[in-house]
């Protein structure tokens, strides 16, 4: 985005913070001065030659502060009473029925008409508020009016088919629909200041996709995650209906709690339960989003990638998949409590269905990740949506591939920067990074490795967390990046943190547009941090790429029997039964065929993980000693595949140790090999040429205590045995 962009952003939102100061409104004040300071920041990183930037961020900030107090002392206006949020459901349902009007869609349109009308009436005569009999009346007059002339109007075209050319009967409609104003230009809902419109953005993808016969029947058996069926999100799907005289309520019921959740459970409650003016959008901010206590920081640090990248490059990557939308394709807020979000799952783009519940505690605060304004709700339900595909809100965790895939259905890569990757390069890794980054072609995020409580405290840094890659910028042979803890608080503690007082430089602060004192006013868990230190205290970079880059793709849909493996570094395969859904990617023009199964020999082991065998990782060294130890005995050399299955709330990975060798051991001869990073569930080593000799493998979860049963799966080509050791 360029900086003349940020400056308008900027005064917008200053502008809009003064109205809500000056009418008390401290809350959404306080939002939007934040939004304005960050504006300006932004823009003067990007070059912005306007004067006194950082004064009029330190104004805006210290402006933040001291309405904080002010809010605190400022009594929460009373919520409105159900006939009010009933008057908002009518102007909903005559809404929606003037769309219908406009498209010709005659019979939708006169039942919405219908539905508001009876609303209305049944509110009227359940409320003595002389005001709002007024606008019900008025909304209902209006709404009946056009429901009658609508009827009318279809009544003459059935009885008398308008006359074409040579006499036949047209098959045209009625005709143009008469353009007004659904409830009159005077007609209002609120006495308040309106939300700025989210700036106009490019859409980043086609709103549906065709399939073949073979793609439609693999995907009609392998829909169903979780017990619930999700479709492929198609053009028909623009239509899906949003409109009720009652609040919607989701078939499927309320969604699992975490363990978190219900030591502090309450309620459910819908938005205009805990505000008086919900609001889908008000602003596209990464620096809006708060993570509670759902385990899901990698999806709440993409969800904050994506919102920084619409705001940055002008394109729709978090408000084209929430629904329903504006006539100018904005997400609204539906009072009838109905929404849908298109999420790419299983290889395909599809629709989501949820209604608008959300947990809170006892003091009424969400159990959920949402927004700083609290009347703003695209971040708590975009997270309630991909947590019902997850199952729940009990969820384990993931990763930021996997998530950002989910909501952007850019191409996933994974860069270890510690582990078994003796190929990663510092230098050419953040020259990679700063330039795809800068063309707008890649969303980055980054997460911590294990680490104790006393370095986390030190440094600043949660153990094996997923954060957000802001920017990335360079000064002078030196490297930084921005980061965001989707806490948003608690910020690395180490060099040029706002504590540092030795390597800052005036030159690098304006460079970077910090200053330490404004930080030290707020913590927002946004900071910024040397590329070197980054690559010692993090563990792995999560890349998401622009499906624009690649010039060749291919895409498959059908019964698989046979091992797949991976022939490009884009290959994704997604199981569900006994189907797949292959997705291959590629920068240039690649071929793509079986590979035959080369073993010939399995061996299927059943353990678990109980009591003291439950002893985690090798970083519990006290604990992993006591972990089950399988000895395999291989009678020659040649390839060994081993596959752990674990349960999928538990992260799992395994260690193979040589015992001893016989005959040409000079082929691959190791110590000490693992399968990599531990995952959720299922983790696998594959070896073109083990050594034949005798080998010990130790199934382990990431942690101590995370009993349950497992599986390992031997194949190799050699005749082998497998023994239990402990």
């Amino acid at each position: 985005m360029d900086c003349t962009a940020l400056e308008l952003d900027a005064v917008k939102f200053a502008k809009t913070a003064v109205t809500y100061d000056q009418n008390g409104k401290y809350n959404e004040a306080v939002f939007y001065y934040k939004e304005a300071a960050q504006a300006l920041i932004y823009a003067g990183m990007a070059g912005s030659k306007l004067e006194g930037i950082q004064d009029k961020v330190n104004e805006y900030l210290d402006r933040v502060q001291a309405l904080h107090n002010a809010f605190q002392a400022q009594k929460s206006d009373p919520l409105k009473s159900r006939q009010q949020v009933d008057l908002e459901r009518a102007h909903f349902l005559v809404t929606q029925a003037f769309e219908e009007d406009e498209k010709g869609n005659c019979d939708e349109a006169i039942e919405l008409y219908t539905q508001a009308v009876e609303l209305c009436i049944k509110t009227s005569n359940e409320t003595s508020d002389q005001a709002l009999q007024t606008k019900l009346k008025q909304l209902a007059h209006q709404a009946l009016d056009r429901a009658e002339g609508l009827k009318e109007s279809h009544s003459k075209l059935t009885t008398t088919p308008p006359q074409g050319p040579g006499g036949k009967a047209s098959s045209s409609s009625v005709g143009p629909v008469r353009q007004f104003f659904p409830l009159g230009p005077d007609f209002t809902l609120h006495d308040r200041p309106q939300p700025q419109p989210v700036r106009p953005v490019q859409s980043s993808e086609s709103q549906g996709q065709r399939y073949t016969s073979e793609e439609i029947e693999v995907l009609r058996s392998t829909s169903t995650i979780n017990c619930i069926a999700y479709v492929p999100f198609m053009s028909v799907d623009l239509k899906e209906r949003f409109a009720f005289p009652v609040p919607f309520s989701d078939k499927t019921g309320k969604l699992a709690l975490s363990p978190k959740q219900k030591a502090i459970f309450s309620r459910w409650v819908r938005p205009d339960e805990l505000c008086n003016n919900p609001t889908m959008i008000m602003s596209v901010s990464s620096f809006s989003i708060k993570q509670t206590v759902v385990s899901d920081c990698s999806f709440v640090a993409s969800l904050a990638i994506s919102a920084a990248y619409e705001r940055r490059y002008n394109k729709k990557l978090i408000t084209s998949i929430i629904y329903p939308q504006n006539r100018r394709g904005e997400p609204e807020y539906n009072p009838c409590g109905k929404y849908m979000v298109k999420l790419h799952i299983n290889g395909v783009p599809r629709k989501v269905i949820i209604d608008d519940f959300l947990p809170v505690d006892r003091n009424g605060e969400l159990l959920c990740s949402y927004s700083s304004n609290r009347s703003e709700l695209w971040v708590s339900l975009i997270e309630k949506a991909y947590m019902k595909v997850m199952g729940g809100y009990d969820f384990p965790g993931s990763n930021s591939n996997i998530d950002l895939h989910t909501l952007t259905g850019w191409i996933p890569e994974r860069i270890a920067m510690h582990s078994d990757n003796q190929s990663f390069s510092k230098d050419g890794t953040f020259r990679m990074l700063f330039q795809r980054f800068h063309r707008g072609d890649v969303l980055i995020t980054t997460a911590t490795g294990v680490m104790t409580e006393e370095e986390g405290e030190r440094w600043g840094l949660v153990p094996t967390h997923a954060y957000a890659v802001l920017d990335i910028r360079e000064y002078k042979n030196m490297r930084f990046l921005q980061l965001k803890n989707p806490w948003s608080h608690l910020r690395w503690k180490g060099r040029y943190s706002e504590r540092d007082e030795k390597n800052w430089t005036p030159d690098l602060l304006k460079y970077l547009n910090f200053d330490p004192k404004t930080a030290k006013k707020f913590d927002n868990g946004v900071f910024w941090i040397a590329w070197e230190d980054l690559c010692q205290y993090y563990d792995v970079i999560y890349l998401s790429w622009s499906p624009a880059l690649f010039k060749e793709s291919f895409c498959i849909h059908r019964r698989i029997l046979h091992k797949t493996r991976s022939l490009s570094p884009w290959l994704f395969i997604r199981r569900m039964e006994r189907r797949f859904t292959i997705q291959v990617y590629s920068g240039c023009k690649f071929t793509f065929a079986k590979i035959p199964n080369p073993f010939t020999h399995t061996k299927r082991i059943n353990g678990q993980w109980k009591g003291l065998s439950a002893g985690g990782c090798g970083n519990y060294k006290d604990s992993y000693k006591h972990n089950p130890i399988y000895q395999v005995n291989l009678e020659r050399s040649g390839p060994l595949l081993i596959e752990l299955r674990g349960s999928r709330q538990y992260s799992v990975g395994f260690e193979v140790v040589m015992v001893s060798t016989v005959g040409d051991v000079g082929l691959t001869a190791f110590q000490k090999k693992s399968s990599g990073d531990y995952r959720c569930g299922f983790c696998y080593m594959e070896a073109e040429h083990i050594p034949a000799g005798i080998y010990n493998v130790i199934p382990t979860t990431f942690l101590p205590k995370q009993e349950g049963p497992f599986f390992l799966d031997f194949s190799s080509t050699s005749p082998l045995r497998v023994s239990q050791l402990q």
